[in-house]
């Protein structure tokens, strides 16, 4: 005798109840770009809805994402071009604009859970994820890696919940576990964005970002699109140097990479949904060819089905308004 699935599909109901998986507003975190000045709210061209802001709107925006249910962000910088030098070094001074930010955020919503960034590429003057060596236009791990302690050092000074470097660097989550546990931040979780290709799906976050690299591409250390065991390997590296949560960078397109990794780690597991593929179901809704809020939901629950715990969405706040 063949077996009805269609049973527990004909009643919403029972639809409900043996769903396995679901999207909560705990799961997700919202990006914000924060730009040095007042009064500034610039829309990307590329990214409806998404803004640079500076402090004073990024209180605003604070605001409204508590009133929506939002209690997660994820803090960039965009600083001046004047305030870029070779080794991003305004990245890691205490008067920057994300440690200020920090701690105007956390003053003023304290039940806002705010997490930093911890990468160099819209600090530099040539856009790479670090300190480069000089002769060989390529970017120096071992130098990179103390001004990536110091400047995740600065951010828990500062007050921030957790930190999320994304620079790929061989050794960062050491390097950083190492100088937070040293001065006293034992308990500053890390959420590592471990397993993060070299992916054309960031194009529009370099657009906000102001962080594309005036030369060359971040191949050399961001990983290969094609390479399924070494990004397994890239995260449960970073789980044994200390990293408290994992993460895949993109998401839609390495959903078995997110498979491979759950499969193979008990951390929890983050998914970054990023402005590519933000800005490709924008696309779809200005055409008028995909039904974007349905679309939109489907796409977030194929995170959580593939494994993901938690993800990193630019949709998070009209998530926000559909489930409420």
């Amino acid at each position: 005798m063949f077996q009805r699935k269609r049973r527990l599909r004909l009643h919403n109901v029972a639809r409900d109840l043996v769903r396995e998986h679901s999207l909560s507003l705990h799961d997700l975190i919202y990006p914000l770009f924060v730009v040095e000045g007042q009064n500034i709210k610039r829309e990307m061209q590329s990214m409806p809805n998404v803004f640079q802001m500076s402090l004073d709107y990024i209180l605003q925006e604070c605001d409204e994402l508590c009133r929506l249910g939002i209690y997660a962000i994820l803090l960039f910088g965009v600083p001046d071009n004047v305030k870029k030098d070779s080794q991003g070094s305004y990245a890691w001074n205490p008067k920057g604009i994300i440690p200020m930010s920090i701690c105007e955020i956390k003053k003023r919503f304290p039940q806002m859970y705010v997490i930093a960034d911890v990468c160099f590429c819209e600090y530099t003057n040539h856009g790479h994820c670090g300190i480069l060596d000089i002769e060989t236009k390529s970017v120096d791990n071992d130098k990179t890696l103390d001004i990536l302690a110091q400047q995740s050092l600065v951010l828990a000074q500062s007050g921030v919940d957790m930190v999320a470097p994304s620079s790929m660097m061989d050794g960062q989550i050491m390097a950083i576990r190492n100088i937070l546990d040293k001065h006293g931040f034992v308990n500053l979780p890390i959420m590592s964005y471990s397993t993060k290709f070299a992916s054309a799906y960031y194009g529009p976050f370099r657009e906000v970002a102001q962080s594309a690299p005036s030369f060359g591409d971040r191949k050399s250390y961001q990983e290969d699109s094609a390479n399924r065991r070494e990004a397994l390997w890239e995260s449960l590296n970073d789980e044994k140097e200390g990293a408290d949560i994992l993460m895949v960078k993109p998401a839609l397109a390495y959903l078995d990479i997110v498979r491979d990794i759950r499969e193979h780690s008990l951390l929890p597991l983050a998914v970054y949904n990023v402005s590519g593929e933000y800005a490709l179901l924008k696309a779809g809704a200005k055409l008028g060819v995909i039904d974007y809020d349905k679309v939109m939901l489907e796409t977030l629950v194929s995170f959580k089905r593939a494994g993901a715990d938690i993800i990193i969405t630019y949709h998070a706040k009209e998530v926000a308004a559909i489930l409420q």
